[in-house]
């Protein structure tokens, strides 16, 4: 197991800034997801860890190594693209061990590795087909393998999962984060979908515009956003923002709990019934779910209740929440304590 640590690490094109001075600590055999919106600086993290990108400055240690001068081929890296990349003429056992075969690795230590690597991932049926005449989820398992027969215990992975189907996606998730636990591997893993981040990872680094927003568990990340916009990019339906007045909802009587700019607080913890007014401006019927967007002074409250509650556009409602679901941010967006 391998960890990695980010220090200061700075990446200009031009004059536009990808990445700004990012600090960032990976436990080795953790799971670890780089997370955000596009053009954030997720990828171009990825890469300057994998040595395909240099940094403009800062450094990359590995291990407890020093390898920000070094070639990905002597970082101890593996990396698994969005894009297969696999050799349509080439078998899938070819297809594995290519990378082996580069290296001139002895053949029987080739074809160890192979049949570990294939039963490791239910591909050793498929081993004498081509690409084409695979599923998209075996194509992903393929280039999952060829990541892992090299037996490097640092695993890159940019978005490998976009190109499947919901169902499927949802699967390989789950079987991506058993193959990492069982092997004790490190993986940072990239993707925009925070269902992905908050379901695989034990750290979730959320990305901003080439800075680090916060860095937590997902449970942390979800429970005490740090900024506004942690806030409102996580979480189905994101996070209520209310502007206050002073101490009040905007356009309201409706006390906040304390001064701030913003009062926020999750669909889930406001309740029916209660002693807030609303009005119910829509809904959105979702089976098990409803969800109903509410006016509160000037501020549209979102709400998320069971579906079997009878609600309808224009009807007045009461509402609720503790005050422990509140949250309370500054002008500048950052969590009060």
């Amino acid at each position: 197991m391998s960890s990695i640590r980010l220090i200061g690490v700075t990446k200009h094109w031009g004059a536009a800034t990808a990445l700004e001075s990012i600090d960032l600590e990976i436990a080795a055999g953790s799971f670890c997801v780089l997370l955000g919106p596009s053009g954030c600086g997720k990828s171009t993290t990825l890469r300057i860890i994998a040595g395909l990108e240099t940094a403009t400055s800062g450094q990359v240690i590995i291990d407890g190594r020093d390898v920000t001068a070094l070639p990905p081929a002597q970082r101890g890296v593996a990396m698994v693209f969005q894009n297969y990349a696999l050799f349509p003429h080439l078998s899938v056992a070819d297809n594995i061990t290519f990378g082996l075969s580069v290296r001139k690795m002895p053949a029987a230590e080739t074809a160890r590795r192979l049949a570990e690597t294939a039963d490791l991932l239910g591909l050793s049926a498929l081993l004498a087909r081509k690409p084409s005449q695979l599923s998209g989820g075996q194509q992903q398992r393929v280039a999952l393998a060829r990541a892992l027969v090299a037996q490097a215990k640092v695993c890159l992975m940019d978005e490998p999962l976009s190109n499947l189907d919901a169902q499927l996606r949802q699967e390989m998730r789950t079987e991506l984060r058993q193959l990492q636990q069982r092997l004790g591997l490190t993986v940072v893993y990239v993707t925009h979908d925070q269902a992905e981040a908050m379901s695989m990872a034990d750290q979730v680094v959320l990305l901003n515009r080439g800075r680090i927003e916060q860095a937590a568990t997902p449970r942390t990340l979800y429970a005490q956003p740090q900024t506004t916009f942690a806030a409102r990019f996580i979480g189905t339906p994101p996070m209520n923002l209310l502007r206050l007045e002073g101490d009040r909802i905007a356009g309201s009587d409706v006390p906040a709990g304390r001064p701030a700019h913003w009062l926020g607080m999750r669909p889930e913890a406001v309740t029916l019934g209660g002693r807030v007014p609303a009005t119910v401006r829509s809904i959105e019927y979702l089976g098990a779910d409803l969800i109903a967007h509410c006016a509160v002074g000037s501020e549209t409250l979102t709400v998320r209740t069971t579906g079997q509650a009878d609600l309808a556009a224009g009807s007045q409602v009461g509402l609720d929440w503790p005050p422990a679901g509140a949250h309370h941010f500054d002008a500048e967006g950052r969590r009060l304590a």
